[in-house]
């Protein structure tokens, strides 16, 4: 009985020693870990958008994705063929996209157990756009779908400076069978440059403009209330100001 003691004894001690690295690894997403003891599949997504703000405004783009709605300037970032080994690993499953731009966003699904996994390599940095490169390439394209080809040309020496990191979930997402968690950063662009200054100048104008629908402004109040006039404004604009989601999500286009 002494040997079979001490062999219960032992596993019991390597169980907690496990248990232990597991919740030392991920001690800052504890809650997400808890989500793994539920079976099922999770969408994640990993964005970065920017905040341009003055006084308490916001510039807002027109969405393509949620037509009638405006949202901060930004979206997916992507992976890289580097990081699609690790992807693959954590049985990664790209969202189908009816856009060929929307090609290896970081937009997906993975089963619950490959969540710690994936937020470790979230945090890594590695195999997927940086936050800054992310931004130049989203502002390149949604500059034109908003009919400003022209504030596009040369965006290659904008800099950003990350605001806030956000975790969104998990959130059950219905009518659909399956929890959602969004890991976004908000960055602020880099008004150390001549161009970026020239930029933000621009947007505002634009977003002032009386005959402009594609670009706005929207005062934190707005963005509360969820409109500015005729206008919807994305769910995630909230996180401009803050940490926290206050309205639900506009449905996006299938």
């Amino acid at each position: 009985m002494t040997v079979v003691s001490e062999l219960i004894t032992g596993l019991a001690v390597s169980l907690i020693g496990v248990l232990a690295a597991m919740l030392w690894r991920n001690r800052g997403h504890l809650r997400l870990l808890a989500s793994t003891m539920r079976p099922g599949r999770i969408r994640v997504s990993v964005a970065a958008v920017l905040r341009l703000q003055r006084d308490g405004t916001y510039v807002l783009f027109h969405s393509t994705r949620r037509p009638g709605s405006y949202g901060p300037p930004g979206g997916a970032l992507k992976y890289r063929p580097s990081g699609r080994r690790e992807l693959d690993r954590l049985c990664f499953q790209e969202e189908p996209r009816p856009i060929a731009t929307a090609a290896e966003d970081l937009r997906g699904f993975i089963p619950a157990r490959s969540l710690p996994g994936f937020v470790r390599w979230w945090r890594s940095g590695t195999g997927r756009e940086s936050a800054s490169e992310g931004l130049r390439r989203e502002l390149t394209e949604e500059l034109t779908e908003v009919g400003h080809p022209e504030l596009a040309l040369d965006l290659a020496e904008l800099s950003f400076v990350t605001v806030r990191t956000i975790v969104d979930g998990p959130m059950p997402v219905r009518p659909y069978r399956y929890r959602q968690i969004r890991f976004l950063e908000v960055c602020d662009l880099d008004l150390g440059a001549s161009d970026a200054l020239a930029l933000r100048q621009a947007l505002f104008q634009l977003g002032e403009s009386a005959t402009e629908s594609q670009v706005i402004c929207a005062r934190s109040v707005d963005i509360e209330h969820g409109r500015v006039d005729q206008y919807y404004i994305g769910a995630h604009s909230s996180y401009l100001f803050g940490a926290r989601r206050i309205n639900a999500d506009l449905p996006s286009l299938r």
